[in-house]
């Protein structure tokens, strides 16, 4: 019986030396996962209604904890009985704090936003490009040597707007959306 406790004995006093020595930083970091937006893009006064999608990230190396960081989301969903199909393809700067094994970070990003011409609903074409900004922060928890957890959020600002059937010059009705607030959760591949 004692012989069978020897190995947890082991284990239970080497783990603090294992977790004590630093790890190097990871020079590149691949995310992915999922991601939640806050609303739909015609999402006006009365008819809000969030989207579920994915998230995907590559992070390149590091200087003095800043990187530069490429990011992409895209999201699926119907509001007002208008498909939703918005994607964002972003890049900008990460900026990391390392405590033991967790890593917290801060992240500005801009970009262009993209959707389906229909996302407008009753027969109203809308525009199908957008400048997109993203301020925002998260938490990595490394499970692994190579693998991490992610859980990050932010404010996202995107401008779409209506095209007028004739002239195609755009225009905005009260309400609809300018503002949102983005959640994402994933693995993170760290080489």
């Amino acid at each position: 019986m004692p012989s069978r406790f020897f190995p947890l004995i082991a284990l239970l006093c080497l783990s603090p030396a294992l977790l004590a020595q630093t790890e190097a930083p990871s020079r590149y970091q691949i995310f992915g996962g999922y991601s939640y937006l806050s609303n739909s893009l015609n999402g006006v006064t009365g008819s809000h209604h969030a989207l579920n999608g994915f998230d995907g990230a590559i992070a390149f190396p590091a200087w003095h904890n800043l990187r530069f960081k490429i990011d992409t989301t895209a999201y699926f969903g119907t509001n007002l009985g208008a498909p939703q199909h918005p994607y964002f393809i972003q890049g900008g700067a990460q900026y990391t704090w390392r405590m033991r094994r967790e890593a917290v970070f801060v992240e500005g990003l801009g970009g262009t936003g993209g959707a389906n011409k229909t996302w407008a609903g009753t027969g109203t074409l809308g525009q199908t490009a957008s400048f997109v900004s993203l301020v925002g922060g998260g938490l990595d928890t490394r499970l692994t040597r190579h693998v991490a957890f992610r859980v990050s959020g932010g404010y996202q600002y995107s401008y779409f707007a209506f095209n007028h059937p004739v002239t195609l010059v755009p225009y905005r009705i009260p309400g609809l959306p300018i503002n949102f607030g983005r959640v994402s959760s994933g693995l993170v591949w760290l080489f």
